[in-house]
């Protein structure tokens, strides 16, 4: 336990590797994936591969905890002895998980703060990382609770995608925008603006275009500056060792501090070939 004996509360949909939750005694809200009436808990009793595994014929939906379930836990948290807890969550404008959490501290009875990244997957996950390093370095409740603030635009997540398909059946894009992208096999780039709201950053045409565009956007929004990076794999295992060699040779000042799958959930909205970089300045 930090000296704060302050806990950091996370939802799963901010993908940090299982190694770090451990070493930092991270506390994960699940989120649910459901398959008819059959539900599973993201990270704990399915992951990706299966997901991808029963693509196209199944697809399944997700949904956000409730507040009992957040309650659950902060009664989980305050029997190991911590006294306050940072709950981080993914954006408020992609889940509900935020007003959950934020509903459910307003009830309790020890000091609490709920913040909303703005962002999603590892664009979330570097933030509650920085946080955590940050208690186990001497921080203080209220010095992390600012820095969050503070720190909160220099984070930011870029993915390119194979397919508009599960985004457009998500919600989260018009079938017309699906259906041209699929026609003119546009390739997109996708990140979240300042809302937490998914935004285009770029559509190009073809595979091999599209993966030299994610890198170039990284290269447009890095420049020389020194950042912690995190590449994320969403069954884009093909696509991996020229992601990583690109990274190496573009940004020799960054260091990689993530490289893994991305959660069952993210899984669901993308589909398959995804693959991801986060962005976090030092």
């Amino acid at each position: 336990m930090n000296s704060a004996k302050t806990a950091i509360m996370v939802d799963s949909g901010c993908d940090i590797s299982q190694e770090f939750i451990e070493q930092y005694d991270i506390k994960v809200l699940r989120l649910k994936v459901l398959y008819g009436d059959r539900m599973y808990s993201d990270g704990l009793d399915i992951d990706p591969l299966e997901v991808y595994r029963r693509f196209p014929q199944e697809i399944p939906t997700t949904s956000t905890p409730n507040m009992y379930e957040v309650s659950e836990l902060v009664n989980e948290i305050k029997s190991e002895g911590y006294e306050k807890i940072i709950g981080i969550t993914i954006s408020s404008g992609l889940s509900g998980t935020y007003n959950a959490v934020a509903m459910a501290f307003e009830e309790e009875d020890i000091e609490t703060f709920a913040f909303d990244t703005k962002n999603i997957s590892i664009g979330a996950g570097l933030l509650a990382m920085w946080a955590a390093k940050k208690l186990s370095e001497g921080w203080t409740f209220e010095a992390v609770k600012h820095g969050l603030n503070d720190k909160i635009s220099d984070s930011k997540v870029f993915f390119y995608m194979d397919t508009l398909d599960y985004l457009r059946k998500g919600g989260r894009i018009s079938p017309a925008v699906a259906i041209v992208g699929k026609a003119l096999n546009l390739k997109p780039i996708i990140s979240c603006n300042e809302k937490g709201t998914y935004y285009t950053v770029s559509k190009i045409r073809g595979q091999h275009k599209g993966l030299e565009k994610l890198t170039d956007s990284l290269k447009d929004y890095i420049g020389d500056k020194k950042a912690y990076l995190a590449i994320m794999n969403g069954d884009g295992t093909r696509y991996l060792d020229i992601i990583r060699a690109r990274i190496k040779e573009m940004f020799p000042q960054c260091e990689v501090v993530v490289d893994k799958q991305i959660t069952a959930t993210m899984a669901i909205h993308t589909g398959p070939g995804l693959i991801g970089v986060g962005v976090l300045f030092e």
